[in-house]
Order: structure tokens, then sequence, then C-alpha cells
């Protein structure tokens, strides 16, 4: 069933477009979401972190400047504030993630999203 495929997806990433271009010639058409312009709301995240099987801290981008500027790097910070960091920017959210049913991956390398056709 195609329309229960997503991808949060950032245009001018290289994994990102690769990724997606995989899926399409999959033959897969996900719903493409640019989450930069459309950032997902905290209980979104939390969802995507359970089907994936993260941790908040798996999915930050550490070398982004609001992991810095936030001090998101202090262990001490909890989950709920680097959620809520990640909603209000967005940037931080490793990408791409591309979402399939109640699972999830993220496309690092894109090839990784592969691991989903069969869920």
């Amino acid at each position: 069933m195609q329309d229960d495929w997503v991808i949060w997806h950032n245009p001018k990433c290289s994994k990102s477009r690769k990724t997606l271009n995989l899926l399409r010639e999959l033959g897969i058409s996900p719903q493409v979401v640019e989450y930069l312009k459309t950032p997902p709301e905290v209980t979104e995240i939390k969802h995507v972190l359970g089907r994936l099987g993260y941790t908040p801290r798996d999915l930050l981008r550490k070398n982004e400047q609001p992991f810095k500027d936030l001090g998101l790097g202090d262990t001490a910070v909890n989950d709920a504030a680097v959620i809520q960091a990640m909603h209000k920017n967005p940037v931080l959210i490793e990408r791409p993630i591309v979402i399939h049913g109640n699972h999830a991956a993220v496309g690092r390398p894109p090839e990784a999203v592969l691991e989903l056709i069969n869920k």
C-alpha cells in the first residue's frame, strides 16, 4: 500500500535525495514531508523514535549549531528536552527518515531503508 510510506526529507541533503530516488526506483511513492519547513510535532517525534528503536540522543545531529547552542551534549539534559529541541530546531533531526506502517529507518546509507520493504 503506497499511502503508508512517508519520508522526512531535506531536498538539500544528498543522502535524503538518494533515499527518495531509491524508493521511487522501487515503485514506492512516499508522502514527502519537508520536515525543515513543517517540523514534526513532539508526539510525531516520539512515535518515530519508537518505530526506530532509538533514544532521542540517537536521532540528534550533533554537528549542527543548535546542538551546541542549546547544550544538548550535556547528559543532564533529559529526553523530553531533547525532543522539544528537535521540534523547535528540526535541523537537529537525523535525516532522512522513512516511515512505513509501524516501522521506520534512517536512510544512512540510503540502502538502510530496504529493510522496510517486507514489513
